[in-house]
């Protein structure tokens, strides 16, 4: 398993457009009905006036602002819409999700995961945010919550481009940094392959962040980046592309990779439900994902909005 040096797309526009097309007719189907309205507010509120980042409308440039600043830099119109909730996908951005095999990375797995949690809030008119994380779950970068198709695709193009990142910034409670970017309650989807080794601690930081937000986790199945060819060497050397350290396995400690992978992962769902966290796994099938994913976001977000009705 190595990283893969081409920088190929995670996921296309027209791959969003499929998942968009699925959940359009996936949340229809459980909406209809049967909850109450998912949406609310009477249009957007103007807010204020910033300088003009990636992802924001054209529309919403205020060319006469923008002109006494030589438009360097642009000034956009900032506008506020009463939405349901705030979901702030975290998501796994370190240097081992760039590994794969058979052409296949996992960061690739988790970008999708992340399109369909995030085009899920478009549907709900909900706002989203991205929070992408390194070795030792320290903060990479971040995308502010905001509302919109063209603000998902911002945040899937800055997953892309900071996926496998390297970066010496320290470690800290996950938590914490979780909730310094949240101004208000909200559902915060922790997407990786969960593949570390301080485990207990990490889910006990996210248990105490659930007490305030809605947290729960997504465990990418990496097994296939495991299921290496065999070998007919006796004894093999494999190199961690995060610690640079190298090992020496047996020819069957190498067979048994695949297996002890999928065993980790069910003690991180254990883990998760001791600590009282919902889980879901999902794998490399691309409708299954879609289908486990749509169902279970729709599902926890209605159940939510008939509370409060």
């Amino acid at each position: 398993m190595k990283p893969d040096a081409v920088s190929e797309p995670l996921i296309n526009l027209a791959e969003i457009a499929e998942i968009e097309l699925f959940i359009l007719k996936r949340v229809k189907e459980l909406t209809s009905g049967e909850h109450a309205s998912a949406f609310k507010g009477l249009g957007f509120n103007f807010v204020g006036v910033r300088d003009w980042e990636a992802g924001d409308r054209v529309s919403s440039i205020d060319w006469a602002q923008s002109s006494l600043t030589n438009f360097s830099p642009m000034i956009t119109r900032e506008f506020e819409q009463p939405s349901n909730a705030t979901v702030l996908a975290v998501a796994d951005a370190s240097l081992s999700t760039r590994c794969g095999t058979h052409g296949t990375r996992i960061a690739a797995a988790i970008a999708r995961s992340v399109a369909v949690i995030g085009l899920s809030a478009v549907f709900f008119q909900d706002l989203f945010g991205l929070l992408t994380f390194g070795d030792d779950f320290h903060q990479i970068a971040a995308v502010r919550p905001r509302i919109g198709r063209p603000h998902v695709i911002h945040c899937l193009d800055r997953y892309q481009e900071l996926s496998g990142a390297d970066t010496s910034a320290m470690a800290g409670d996950f938590g914490t940094t979780i909730a310094t970017h949240l101004r208000r309650t909200a559902l915060v989807p922790v997407i990786s392959d969960f593949l570390f080794a301080d485990a207990e601690r990490v889910i006990s930081e996210l248990s105490r962040l659930n007490a305030f937000h809605d947290v729960f986790l997504i465990l990418v199945d990496v097994r296939f980046a495991y299921d290496l060819p065999d070998v007919r060497a006796g004894w093999v050397e494999i190199f961690d592309v995060e610690t640079g350290d190298t090992r020496i396995l047996s020819r069957r400690e190498l067979q048994q990779l695949t297996s002890r992978i999928g065993e980790w992962q069910e003690h991180i769902e254990r883990l998760a439900r001791d600590a009282d966290l919902d889980a879901v796994r999902v794998g490399l099938d691309r409708w299954e994902m879609e289908t486990t994913l749509v169902n279970f976001v729709a599902e926890r977000r209605l159940r939510k909005l008939d509370v409060g009705a």
